[in-house]
């Protein structure tokens, strides 16, 4: 492997592991592998074990005709999850066979480097592009890895790698100064099990969208089925040279900056957080660093943090800010150590949720309310773009702060993309947050960054101490109305994975049917509020619509009496061939009600049980 001298945006070595007072620690090992900062190393593995001939993409191309439309094509199209790429990458899942291969992998890298290219101005032809890609700690993402950076050489792409990262610094590797990236891969499946993995992608003006990664796909698919012809690698035939830099200490300092600026401590300017402790549990995933890096180095105790070291099988919990055990875990922590906070990252930190003093769990729509409370104090009357599965209470509580809500389709870049269109039509709009934890701030490009809500709440901590203000950042949503009950139930699609996704939106549209015509009395479709939306988040009025991803309606349910009991979400999923129902009331045994009627009413009449298994539903209701 030879070694190059590096541009000065990788001299500088990871100090991951420096406590307070100068004492190292040694390098958790997954992460020592990127201190060698910045190496050229040539990629000797690609799907098929040798780079290709120059020109063979004309080959595919010329002879795939309509081929590509056949079950190898679809193999590469059923890997699309909305905006991202997921898969089963290894052996292990019941019923699940491996999709996430090292030739699909290739050749969904090589067509996104293609799709770069088209995207260039007139003018920028000669130049190289440049691409960094990072990973998560799965098991396999090494080999995977490889692979990626040989699709992208042959598309002519220049390959950085930056090891083990995180989703929002893939992104802030475009943005930020001495690196500058066209684009980025972060290869990720976040929550999901060990065996999976996936692709999420990057340009400059943020993640793709769904319809932008289906092209990506459509063309892969077509590469896909010509290799497994045997017609040739593809590409311009360039080799695979991948140069590793560290931007992690970058995108560490950059977070440890926004805090010491914006706090400005009178008497400490450089460790603001000197005298608070903070719990970080990582869930064995990327989010380690913002414990050793960002935190400690501003002058926080982080003793008693949980599952910092990246382990791909994940032993002790998902990384999950949803995931009860990982709230549960914080919790203790917190306690046991009178922490001031405690943070919960999932797998790639581009969500996240947080613990209080108090050992409240923040997360969901109490997230949502906390931002938003803090956001409003900065931002009078803007608008909190949210998916249609907050509460009515959320609701209530953004509008009491003088702001307004919008509700919108289930789906992080929708929710997002949301945002950033209504800003564009001049309707100020500062935050965009779902309620699984992916939240993004206008301020912060747009992105979803758990590492960065974080930092707004930690600057807040830090800021209400100065001010004398008791209490701490739980007491900022102590008056959030909760519904009295939430559940999600799922019911799986049966038959061929090729079906799934078209049965799902038969299920969900005889939903809505059923409705129109009268043959649900006492449901009626929410429009979800003031958000430009109608039919329940569905159509979009805007002059440029947001394209939609995936089918989905909410709808309000009436008991006898005309008694609001809540309402019901129901939407396909786009990471599983399964339909997601989210129940939520006002009322105890509203959910439980409305389930009843939706499984005797609909479910068993409408044929929908004869593609749709509804057993979690039949189980919920006895």
């Amino acid at each position: 492997m030879a070694t190059i001298a590096a541009p000065p945006a990788a001299l500088q070595p990871c100090e991951h592991a420096r406590r307070p007072g100068g004492a190292l620690r040694p390098p958790p090992r997954a992460w020592s592998g990127r201190r060698r900062c910045c190496q050229v190393i040539r990629a000797t593995a690609t799907s098929r074990g040798r780079p290709s001939a120059t020109g063979s993409g004309q080959l595919e191309s010329t002879a795939l005709g309509a081929s590509a439309g056949g079950e190898d094509g679809d193999v590469i199209r059923r890997l699309q999850n909305g905006p991202d790429v997921r898969g089963v990458a290894l052996e292990g899942e019941k019923g699940r066979a491996v999709d996430l291969t090292p030739l699909a992998v290739e050749v969904i890298g090589e067509s996104f480097g293609e799709w770069l290219r088209d995207q260039r101005p007139e003018g920028e032809d000669g130049e190289q592009l440049r691409v960094s890609v990072g990973r998560d700690p799965r098991l396999s993402g090494s080999r995977l890895s490889a692979v990626l950076f040989a699709g992208l050489a042959k598309a002519g792409c220049a390959v950085f790698d930056m090891g083990l990262a995180t989703t929002p610094a893939c992104f802030m590797s475009t943005i930020l100064p001495r690196f500058s990236y066209d684009a980025s891969i972060m290869m990720t499946a976040s929550h999901l099990p060990y065996t999976r993995n996936g692709l999420k992608f990057f340009t400059k003006r943020g993640g793709l969208s769904s319809v932008e990664v289906e092209g990506i796909c459509d063309r892969a698919a077509r590469k896909y089925v010509a290799r497994k012809m045997g017609l040739g690698g593809g590409g311009l035939g360039m080799p695979p040279v991948v140069m590793r830099v560290d931007l992690m200490s970058a995108y560490a300092q950059h977070l440890r900056d926004i805090i010491k600026e914006r706090v400005a401590h009178p008497t400490h300017y450089d460790t603001p957080l000197e005298g608070f402790k903070v719990i970080v549990n990582a869930g064995n995933g990327c989010g380690g660093f913002f414990a050793w890096d960002v935190l400690e180095k501003l002058g926080a105790d982080t003793t008693g943090s949980l599952h910092l070291e990246p382990d791909g099988m994940f032993p002790n919990h998902m990384p999950n800010p949803e995931d009860a055990t990982a709230m549960s875990l914080t919790r203790g922590a917190v306690l046991a150590r009178g922490a001031d906070l405690g943070v919960v990252f999932d797998t790639d930190v581009d969500r996240s949720g947080v613990v209080d003093g108090a050992g409240a769990a923040i997360n969901g729509d109490r997230l949502i309310a906390l931002i938003s409370a803090i956001v409003l104090a900065e931002h009078p009357g803007t608008t909190v773009v949210t998916d249609a599965r907050a509460g009515d209470g959320l609701t209530r509580f953004i509008e009491a702060r003088g702001g307004r809500h919008c509700l919108y389709r289930v789906g992080y870049r929708n929710v997002i993309d949301k945002g950033a269109q209504l800003n564009a039509d001049g309707v100020e709009t500062h935050v965009m947050m779902e309620t699984t934890g992916h939240g993004a701030l206008r301020e912060n490009h747009f992105l979803d960054d758990g590492a960065y809500m974080v930092v707004k709440i930690i600057i807040e901590m830090v800021r209400m101490r100065l001010a004398g203000l008791e209490g701490g950042v739980g007491g900022l949503i102590r008056d959030l109305e909760e519904p009295a009950e939430s559940v999600l139930l799922r019911m799986d699609i049966v038959g061929e994975p090729k079906s799934a996704k078209q049965r799902g939106v038969d299920a969900v549209e005889a939903f809505k049917k059923y409705i129109e015509e009268g043959k649900l009395s006492g449901w009626v479709l929410d429009d979800c509020g003031d958000c430009w939306v109608d039919e329940g988040c569905l159509v979009d009025n805007n002059d440029h619509p947001i394209d939609v991803d995936a089918y989905m309606y909410r709808a309000k349910f009436y008991d006898e009496s005309q008694r609001p009991l809540g309402w019901v979400h129901i939407r396909q999923s786009v990471h599983n061939p399964n339909i997601a129902l989210n129940l939520q009331s006002c009322v105890p045994g509203g959910c439980r009600s409305m389930a009843v009627d939706l499984f005797e009413r609909f479910l068993l009449t409408s044929g929908v049980n004869e593609f749709v298994d509804t057993s979690e539903v039949q189980k919920f209701v006895k």
